[in-house]
């Protein structure tokens, strides 16, 4: 009998695999749906596609959907699923587990969705488009016939999907077409893969990111926090995560220091006109805060560096010597989000980025993009991120009207990039849209120890803003020519990137990053004298250490520390006194004990070295 059903799933799995995911997770939409609307009929339907790892469907309920509903819901799925395979099998409706195409017209299309608001509008865009429009029907001839709008793109045969292969997770707010103006909808999401057991592991790790979810692990170990009366997307950082913010910007400061780089600093606000010569107005005005009327002028808070670095470079006339000039600085940015995007610090409206603009001969720019790329791989070694990845972002050819500059800088400037990637021998991907609106965009996607994917920094080789800011330097043929700028931030901005390591070391950084990096546990109060001694000589030596003096019992001071990720846990008792030595636990476990200079010794180098 295991045999038979080994080959059966094995027959499902070849069945499945044959067949795009997308479409299989775009039909469990369709199916969703058909189960929703036969459990709560006055739903209205509006749009339900595929993505990543699953799909959703966006519904307006006439009463609250809770999150006890959603087993309901997934059962109901299967049993509908059921019962299109068993009519299709029996030849009762041998249609049932297919979708079935139908082009109408818009009387017809509007006929049939009469009582759904959000299906006619859809209609009419489609319609004013001159596309067709088109349905598909899945259930044909069952109690569970359904049939939605939709372009296509859906599993060849419905019954070759594994019942166990997809799962309702979760419910969100959702704007019909994502604009706060409009009604706020109920969006159902689900997973699905080809087989159970990919669902399994997928969820699997999926709980284990739950674990390490930033915002949770955030609050627990104090790091930073939110409030409302300050602004949604605004964090403040708490004194321990400061701590690891200020270490990553020492960090950077003296890497980049070493790299070339010089530090500027700029204001946070300025006319309005800058942004007009960027080209940022009007183009990236929606993602830019309002403007503040100053003396009946504009001004804009700045949502980048860029434009105010290339003042720097223009304030006054530079010569070829001078290049590469290397920018850098920890700038304050803020952009508008909207309130549904905003996600703990991975999206934020404050932030301040590992920012710098590089200023170089156009001939010489391959080989400098080339340099960034190495100082980004420099950066995620030292870190322990082992997989990573480029993606290059080309125009989108549907929305040219969205890019400045000429097309001759733009084949440059992409042909220039790729040559830069090839040469790193980093892999890449390209993607025909996602383009800055001045140039080709190259993203790092670098991924946690548990493999989630974080765009971890933007980089651009940029032939646009120089000849818009009318840069210039003299080449050493004694002609003025016009710099290429590359913007680079390979640990992007604190906020996002810091979020991302308390995901990918689950909140115990390594010791030079760790707010605290040895806590020491008196057993009692015998021993109080003996470790306010250490406790001074650990600080004196650059060390970042807390004596516990509350009257807990060691066992629970010890857990106490383990929770709150600490490296080191310095255990002191009669005999250590006696002996000049300390104990040793650290998160491996006891270590037993060790001399106080030596222990001073291990962990300064661990710092220095800045040891994983």
């Amino acid at each position: 009998m295991k045999k038979e059903t080994d080959a059966s799933n094995d027959a499902v799995h070849a069945s499945n695999s044959a067949q795009s995911i997308e479409h299989i997770r775009h039909s469990l939409a369709h199916l969703l749906a058909t189960a929703t609307v036969s459990l709560y009929p006055d739903t209205l339907l509006t749009i339900g596609p595929a993505v990543e790892n699953g799909f959703y469907y966006d519904m307006d309920f006439t009463a609250p959907l809770k999150d006890a509903d959603l087993p309901v819901i997934e059962q109901k799925m299967r049993d509908i699923l059921k019962d299109w395979t068993i009519s299709s099998k029996k030849g009762v409706a041998p249609d049932a587990c297919h979708f079935l195409h139908k082009e109408v017209s818009v009387d017809e299309a509007r006929a049939l969705f009469a009582n759904n608001p959000y299906k006619l509008e859809l209609i009419e865009e489609i319609n004013a488009k001159g596309e067709k429009i088109t349905l598909y029907t899945v259930g044909s001839g069952t109690e569970y016939e359904f049939t939605d709008l939709c372009r296509g793109g859906h599993a060849d045969d419905m019954s070759t999907i594994d019942q166990n292969s997809f799962a309702l997770t979760r419910l969100a707010g959702a704007y019909w077409r994502g604009d706060e103006k409009n009604k706020m909808l109920t969006r159902v999401y689900g997973l699905a893969f080809q087989t159970k057991d990919e669902l399994k592991a997928y969820q699997t790790l999926m709980e284990e990111a739950r674990k390490r979810d930033h915002r949770i692990l955030g609050e627990k170990l104090n790091l930073f926090c939110f409030d409302e009366s300050i602004g949604k997307g605004l964090p403040l950082w708490l004194p321990k995560g400061n701590i690891v913010k200020e270490q990553l910007e020492e960090w950077a400061k003296d890497t980049e220091k070493k790299w070339g780089y010089q530090r500027v600093t700029t204001p946070i606000i300025t006319k309005e006109n800058l942004f007009y010569t960027s080209g940022h107005l009007p183009l990236y005005k929606e993602s830019m805060y309002a403007p503040i009327q100053i003396e009946d002028e504009n001004y804009y808070i700045k949502p980048m560096n860029c434009p105010f670095h290339h003042k720097i470079f223009s304030a006054r006339m530079r010569s070829y010597k001078e290049l590469p000039l290397r920018v850098a600085e920890y700038g304050w940015c803020h952009r508008y989000e909207d309130s549904g995007s905003l996600f703990g610090l991975m999206r934020v409206r404050g932030m301040q980025m590992n920012d710098a603009h590089i200023y170089v001969q156009k001939e010489k720019a391959v080989e400098e993009f080339v340099q960034v790329i190495k100082l980004h791989e420099y950066y995620y070694k030292t870190l322990g991120i082992k997989n990573y990845e480029m993606e290059l972002a080309l125009r989108d050819p549907s929305k040219m009207d969205k890019y400045h500059g000429n097309e001759e800088d733009w084949k440059d400037a992409e042909r220039m990039t790729i040559e830069a990637m090839e040469q790193s021998g980093v892999p890449y991907k390209v993607v025909q849209e996602g383009a800055a609106f001045y140039g080709p965009k190259m993203d790092f996607q670098i991924f946690s120890s548990i493999g989630r994917a974080f765009t971890a920094s933007t980089n651009q080789l940029d032939l646009y803003m120089g000849k818009a800011f009318e840069l210039e330097y003299v080449d050493n043929d004694g002609v003025k020519k016009t710099p290429a700028v590359i913007h680079r931030a390979p640990l992007g901005t604190h906020e996002r990137f810091i979020g991302f390591l308390i995901e990918h070391f689950g909140g115990a950084f390594p010791v030079w990053l760790s707010p605290v990096q040895v806590k020491i546990v008196p057993i009692g109060e015998r021993q109080m004298e003996y470790a306010t001694i250490l406790n001074q000589t650990l600080l004196d030596a650059d060390i970042r250490v807390e004596l516990d003096s509350s009257n807990d019992g060691l066992g629970k001071k010890i857990r106490s520390a383990k929770q709150e990720m600490i490296p080191y846990v310095l255990v002191i008792g009669d005999k250590e006194i006696e002996t000049n030595t300390v104990t040793v636990e650290s998160r491996t476990g006891n270590e037993g004990a060790v001399t106080i200079e030596d222990f001073i010794g291990r962990i300064t180098s661990e710092i220095k070295n800045r040891s994983l």
